[in-house]
C-alpha cells in the first residue's frame, strides 16, 4: 500500500512539472475569414438630363383694353377703357431640362414652350362700333427649378424665371380690319409636385403665374392711328411627364 501511494504521488508531481514546463495550452478554434464587400455609392434618383411634354390650360388672364388717338407719335385724346380681353384656353407644351441632386435638394434649369388655342374677343362701343380680339400664339419659359425630395419618389418644387410670349391683337370696326403682332417678355414663377413611377419616368402637376408687363400696340388706316397698351398677366396649370436619359 505504501509503495502504491508513493507511486501515485510521484506521477502527480511529474505531471505537474510537465505542465509547468510547457505552459498553458490554449484550445485551437477554426475562424472563417471575414470578407468585406465594398458598398456602392447611392445613385442620384432625380439628377441628369430629361425631356417631356405637357397638357395645360391658361386662365385668369387680365388685359385691359383702352385706345388713345396718336398724333405725331404721341398719345392724345384718350378714348377710354373698353373692357378686359381675358384670354383663356387649352395648351400643349414641351420641356427640356437638367437637374443636380445634393442630398434631398434637387435643382437645375428648364426650357419650355407652349402652344394652343388661347384667345378672347370683346365688343367695343354702345351702339356696337367693332371688336377687339387677343390671341396667344406661343409662350417660351426659362426657369430655375428648385425642389426637395420628401421621399425617394416624390419631389416638391418651385420655379422662378422669365417668360416670352408672342401675341396677336386684331381690331375690326366697320370696313377696317387689322392684326398687329407683338412680343412681350416678363416674369414667371410657380409651384409643382413630381412623382417618379420608374427610374426613368416621372409625372408632374404644376401651376405657374406670368406677368408680361406693358407693350404698346398701334393700329392705323393711313390717316388715323389708335394706340393701346397690352398689359398681359395670366395663370397656367398643366400636367405632364418627364423622361430621364
Amino acid at each position: 500500500m505504501r509503495l502504491f501511494a508513493l507511486s501515485s504521488v510521484s506521477a502527480l508531481i511529474l505531471g505537474a512539472g510537465a505542465a509547468l514546463a510547457g505552459g498553458v495550452v490554449s484550445p485551437v478554434v477554426d475562424v472563417a475569414p471575414v470578407t468585406v464587400t465594398p458598398v456602392a455609392p447611392i445613385a442620384s434618383a432625380w439628377g441628369g438630363a430629361y425631356v417631356g411634354g405637357s397638357l395645360g390650360y391658361v386662365f385668369d388672364t387680365e388685359d385691359q383694353v383702352g385706345f388713345s388717338e396718336v398724333i405725331d407719335g404721341e398719345d392724345v385724346g384718350l378714348i377710354g377703357g373698353l373692357g378686359d380681353v381675358g384670354i383663356s384656353g387649352a395648351t400643349a407644351g414641351l420641356q427640356l431640362g437638367y437637374r443636380w441632386q445634393r442630398g434631398n435638394w434637387v435643382f437645375g434649369p428648364e426650357l419650355g414652350v407652349e402652344f394652343g388655342s388661347v384667345d378672347e374677343s370683346i365688343d367695343i362701343g354702345d351702339p356696337l362700333l367693332g371688336r377687339v380680339e387677343s390671341e396667344m400664339k406661343n409662350i417660351a419659359t426659362l426657369v430655375i427649378k428648385t425642389g426637395y425630395a420628401v421621399n425617394p419618389q416624390t419631389l416638391v418644387y418651385g420655379t422662378l424665371g422669365v417668360a416670352r410670349g408672342d401675341f396677336d391683337y386684331t381690331l375690326s370696326t366697320g370696313d377696317f380690319l387689322q392684326t398687329r403682332g407683338f412680343t412681350a417678355t416678363g416674369a414667371a414663377g410657380g409651384l409643382g409636385v413630381e412623382r417618379m413611377i420608374n427610374p426613368r419616368t416621372s409625372i408632374f402637376a404644376e401651376y405657374q403665374y406670368r406677368d408680361f408687363g406693358n407693350e404698346r400696340v398701334e393700329f392705323s388706316d393711313g390717316i388715323d392711328t389708335l394706340s393701346t397698351r397690352a398689359s398681359m398677366t395670366m395663370s397656367s396649370v398643366k400636367i405632364g411627364a418627364n423622361f430621364r436619359f
